[in-house]
């Protein structure tokens, strides 16, 4: 268990006091003086590792299976013994332009929080020591917690929106400028941008309903006056959310754009290809006919027939490329 085991300490009255090492009995100690509590925090724990923190604090079953598995939708489920609460947190990648999501699995109780977090994703160790920070906020016990976890993550979402923000507009810049001509490179970020805003939804979508409940609902093991805090959770998370929709909706348009101007810059060249072929067509037709195996030609004795009939070449040439140039097809 040292492996998985971040961090695991006892708080009491807000503050972090000394405890057994052995979370179990560490749990024993916070249960008996009654304003206390254990937090657990754990890194990617394989089942048999889990197995002692769920019989110890007793989990359910179900919600055991969801923390040991990852890829998990973020949900609120109240089970008769604990809360379980699925969030899950967004990092940015300024390298790559990508975003990646992490998954944040939290349990509260009788006077304990088990935290599990699968990947790099989440804030936790910046919590705990802001909390630890505020005694105040953390008096309030494992619905501090929550809280403070919750809006940890939501409030990187907002982060995440604003870089992402910033990389929408390089592409619309790419996108509108007037001499763009890697056409096929456009199109390809575009569509990656939107899977990028495709990863995100899927993290900051589904949590609103479990952000209403605790801000609007009865929810156990979370106190009542705990309902403001989360009820601005739920706005920040909103702002998120309309954020990731807009973003949506712009590179939908972009995209749409783009694809205009494609359509548009083919039929420029078509027209450019259409022209030069007209123009091509007429001396290649003058010079068919002349070049055809016939005795009586009109103008093949002339002397002047050949001077005449190269300048009537140049000059439809010359007529047709003023005409096209005139109505913009050169």
């Amino acid at each position: 268990m040292p492996r998985v085991i971040v961090d695991c300490a006892i708080y009491r009255s807000g503050a972090r006091v000394e405890g057994p090492g052995d979370f179990s009995d560490a749990l024993d100690e916070a249960r008996a003086t009654g304003d206390a509590f254990l937090w657990l925090g754990l890194h990617e724990p394989t089942e048999e590792e889990f197995d002692h923190v769920r019989d110890e604090f007793k989990l359910h079953a179900l919600a055991v299976e969801d923390a040991l598995t990852a890829h998990q939708r973020p949900k609120l489920e109240v089970y008769d013994d604990s809360l379980f609460v699925v969030l899950k947190p967004v990092i940015y990648d300024e390298d790559g332009d990508t975003v990646t999501t992490g998954e944040l699995m939290v349990f509260i109780g009788d006077s304990f929080v088990v935290t599990v977090r699968h990947g790099e994703g989440a804030p936790l160790a910046a919590v705990r020591r802001r909390l630890e920070q505020e005694p105040e906020v953390l008096r309030h016990g494992p619905t501090a917690v929550l809280y403070a976890v919750s809006d940890a993550v939501v409030d990187h979402y907002i982060e995440v929106a604003a870089e992402l923000q910033g990389d929408l507009e390089e592409l619309e810049a790419e996108v509108f400028a007037p001499n763009a001509s890697d056409t096929k490179n456009t199109a390809a970020r575009i569509y990656g941008f939107k899977r990028q805003v495709l990863e995100f939804r899927r993290a900051t979508s589904p949590l609103l309903q479990p952000m209403d409940r605790l801000a609007f609902g009865q929810v156990p093991f979370v106190h009542e006056q705990a309902q403001p805090f989360f009820r601005d959770v739920a706005d920040h998370l909103t702002k998120a959310n309309e954020y990731i929709e807009g973003l949506d909706r712009l590179l939908s348009d972009a995209l749409a754009a783009h694809l205009a101007q494609m359509g548009v810059r083919q039929n420029d060249d078509m027209r450019k290809i259409s022209a030069w072929a007209a123009m091509a067509a007429v001396p290649t037709m003058v010079a068919g006919i002349y070049g055809m195996n016939f005795d009586h030609m009109p103008e093949l004795k002339q002397t002047w027939g050949y001077p005449l009939v190269l300048a009537i070449m140049v000059g439809a040439c010359l007529g047709l490329h003023r005409m096209f140039k005139r109505r913009g097809w050169l």
